[in-house]
């Protein structure tokens, strides 16, 4: 059978040793012919597991995060890479990016394989069939929502009427599969909120955060609420999320140790793409591009351990710096040498090379992580986004200081309504603010500023620079409306189905 544009479903199965009552994921090894593979729950149990496999391949995991972070102002390139991941952060997208075709095509592959799962469980099979399928449906809706992310508008603009992505729905023949249309923004939204609302009825079962669950599905509906501007129900499924008392906030040394310690213990994530020991990229792992050192923690120079050529910018340095004792200063570690930091030295004016250690150290493993696409504190923060614009600012409030106080934040550093109201600031800036400081590295900024109608402002060294003349003027200025606000659709897929329209 031909391989579509969506990746006909070819579903991967895990090692025959592997029992999914386990909750461990392996490596895809073979596939599945798709006549009669799925006959019982443990076929689908297996498939599912392969599914899930997946999101650990470097195409999806590592380029994904390439294009969620990068165009952000918490990070800053020191050099030049002929990786396109330097395109990503300085705005000088190309249709050919291998990025975003890594992502592209290993999203919809999910997708077309979540849909064959989705099409053979009935809804009204036993409850472990059903666990199954939701779980199927989360990850359809997961996939489709990070991909109208990063190849459609923000929602706000337009009403959702822009072009969104393909809807990639069950049922569909080659030929349909292959001839899709981009779908608008405001359609995929829908069809992911769809998915979503179904799958947490199906999930019975409370499952490591290496899977799906009925609560993992409500924090994908908040946040997806939340880039709607449907601020009641981004408030109802945060709370949801919030009251079923599974999750709850690291503190003191847990949350300063938060990425380095096992995910599956860690009770704030609410869901991670897991990677085991066995499973350390080394230099082809995200950590690599943020951080370079030993098992200890110690900073080294470039190519020790890392490419070390992704800092945190200096104006999220300064600004979390503002408290010294913030726990969140942890989660930068100054590459210093004999006392004095280093900076990178190939651009002009140099770049300080200020580490971030979010992806790595994970078990005591220097380039080991487990990306975390959900957990509790961005569920506080998107509470408190809500709340914010439905003019509730004291309960806005009181979330934003609940994260501060994990912090290490004490006295006067926490906000009250005459503080706020003294600054000059509006609430929605207030939890913007905190949004930066808790969540950064972690894909969201530059959303938060492109679907509030924000600019994204960067005033620091960074390769961004090199789009300037002279070279040595540091500003960049990326306004929500701006076309690269978004990527483009791979050429390739244009040119596999020329029904898909390119993005201006």
């Amino acid at each position: 059978m031909k391989l579509t544009l969506f990746y006909t479903p070819l579903i991967a199965i895990a090692l025959a040793v592997s029992l999914y009552s386990c909750q461990k994921y392996y490596d895809p090894t073979e596939f599945i012919n798709e006549e009669g593979a799925l006959k019982n729950e443990a076929d689908v149990g297996t498939t599912t597991i392969g599914t899930y496999a997946v999101l650990k391949n470097a195409a999806y995991v590592r380029s994904g995060h390439f294009l969620m972070e990068y165009p952000g102002d918490a990070v800053a390139q020191g050099q030049s890479s002929g990786d396109d991941l330097t395109k990503a952060y300085r705005y000088t997208h190309i249709n050919t990016s291998e990025h975003c075709s890594n992502f592209w095509s290993q999203a919809y592959k999910v997708v077309a394989a979540a849909n064959k799962i989705i099409a053979f469980v009935p809804d009204d099979a036993g409850a472990g069939l059903l666990q199954l399928k939701g779980e199927n449906l989360y990850l359809r809706a997961m996939m489709h929502f990070n991909l109208v992310r990063i190849f459609g508008r923000p929602y706000p603009q337009n009403k959702g009427a822009n072009l969104g992505v393909p809807i990639l729905r069950e049922g569909l023949s080659d030929e349909e599969s292959a001839s899709l249309i981009r779908s608008q923004v405001k359609e995929v939204y829908d069809f992911v909120i769809s998915d979503l609302l179904k799958a947490a009825e199906l999930m019975t079962e409370d499952k490591s955060n290496s899977f799906a669950s009925k609560e993992v599905a409500y924090a994908l509906l908040s946040r997806v609420y939340l880039y709607k501007e449907d601020n009641i129900n981004a408030i109802k499924y945060a709370n949801l999320v919030i009251n079923s008392n599974r999750y709850s906030l690291l503190q003191g040394n847990e949350y300063a140790g938060y990425f380095q310690s096992l995910p599956d213990n860690n009770r704030e994530t609410i869901f991670c793409i897991r990677h085991t020991k066995v499973e350390d990229r080394n230099m082809s792992s995200i950590g690599s591009m943020y951080f370079s050192g030993d098992v200890s923690g110690k900073p080294l120079g470039q190519g020790v351990s890392g490419w070390a050529e992704i800092y945190a910018s200096k104006k999220y340095y300064d600004f979390v710096g503002q408290h010294p004792h913030d726990l969140r200063n942890g989660f930068i570690t100054p590459y210093i040498e004999n006392g004095v930091l280093q900076y990178n030295q190939k651009l002009t004016p140099t770049t300080p090379m200020y580490y971030v250690n979010k992806y790595s150290r994970q078990e005591g493993q220097i380039n080991l992580s487990s990306p975390v696409y959900l957990r509790l504190g961005e569920i506080y923060l998107i509470r408190a986004e809500a709340e914010a614009k439905v003019g509730n600012d004291a309960a806005a409030l009181a979330d934003v200081n609940l994260l501060r106080q994990r912090a290490g934040l004490v006295g006067n550093e926490l906000y009250n309504a005459s503080q706020v109201q003294a600054s000059g600031k509006t609430m929605l800036d207030i939890v913007l603010e905190e949004r930066f400081l808790e969540l950064a590295f972690e894909g969201h900024r530059a959303y938060d500023l492109f679907r509030n109608n924000l600019p994204m402002e960067r005033n620091y060294p960074g390769t961004h620079s090199l789009n300037n003349t002279p070279t040595t003027d540091i500003h960049q200025i990326v306004r929500a409306n701006d076309n690269r606000v978004v990527f483009y659709i791979p050429q390739a897929e244009i040119n596999r189905n020329n029904k898909l329209n390119q993005n201006p």
